[in-house]
């Protein structure tokens, strides 16, 4: 079988982490996410994946907070008929399989150019590719503006420097007629925090951008409307996960402050 040997730039290779972590949680006995199709692509990366040192609570919480982002866009692709999904940051995410769409959803996997080249060689799932710096724009050109959208944005922000992410939000609001955006809300210790994860840190990326309130999105001049927050610590799959960590999840879930400093995920209305 042969294997396909990434050539990453260092923010890049991040993405790596979190496919391996999709593909350990389909090997446990009750997975989370079941992304199979993510292990086996794992399998067939040439990649020493044993250096990431993923414990069992990344991987539980990756696979959470990536099962109730397909909830999100299932519900909205279900509800708009022909629109018009964008995955920013996509890496190589198969959220596009996993939500087993309706006929008439346009997909658009954005990423940059050599990870839509590596995906492109080695993912081919049928999404529209862009290849573009997020910080950059013009990008949006590529997709049609006409219909409603549903944005997501796993594991980006804390990536995106000084005010990019929000910069980007605008334009996006701008572009089409109405839609949501999701994303999985860092507060600012825990984009903090995620540089001293030994991956991170390895690699030399400083993640800074978070935010606390849930309503500051609201702020950005984007026509935003926070339309729910999920605490990933009260979600019924808690259950599934091992002790200790099921204990300390519980121990925490009373507390919303405490809670939002692991996984939450954020929708919004524009």
């Amino acid at each position: 079988m042969s294997r396909w040997q990434p050539r990453l730039g260092l923010i890049q290779e991040t993405l790596l982490l979190t496919l391996y972590a999709r593909a350990l949680d389909a090997r446990l006995p009750s997975p989370i996410l079941g992304d199979t199709l993510s292990a086996d692509l794992a399998d067939r990366i040439d990649y020493d994946f044993g250096k990431l040192k993923l414990k069992p609570n990344l991987v539980l919480t990756t696979a959470l907070r990536a099962k109730k982002l397909d909830d999100v866009v299932r519900a909205f692709t279900a509800a708009h008929p022909g629109c018009v999904v964008l995955d920013l940051g996509c890496g190589l995410d198969t959220r596009m399989l996993r939500c087993d769409l309706p006929p008439g959803v346009d997909w658009y996997d954005v990423d940059f150019p050599e990870v839509v080249k590596l995906r492109s060689e080695c993912l081919p799932d049928g999404s529209h590719l862009v290849g573009a710096d997020l910080t950059t724009s013009g990008w949006l050109k590529a997709v049609p503006g006409d219909r409603p959208a549903m944005i997501v944005a796993e594991g980006l922000l804390p990536f995106m420097p000084g005010d990019s992410f929000q910069r980007m939000t605008r334009e996006l609001a701008g572009r089409f007629p109405s839609g949501e955006l999701a994303l999985n809300g860092y507060t600012r210790f825990a984009a903090w925090a995620m540089k001293y994860h030994p991956t991170i840190k390895a690699l030399g990326i400083k993640a800074a951008q978070g935010f606390d309130d849930p309503h500051e999105p609201e702020s950005w001049g984007a026509g935003l409307e926070l339309v729910e927050e999920q605490i990933l610590t009260h979600a019924p799959e808690v259950a599934q996960f091992p002790q200790p960590l099921r204990a300390l999840t519980r121990l925490t879930a009373p507390s919303t402050a405490l809670s939002r400093q692991g996984a939450r995920i954020l929708r919004y209305r524009f």
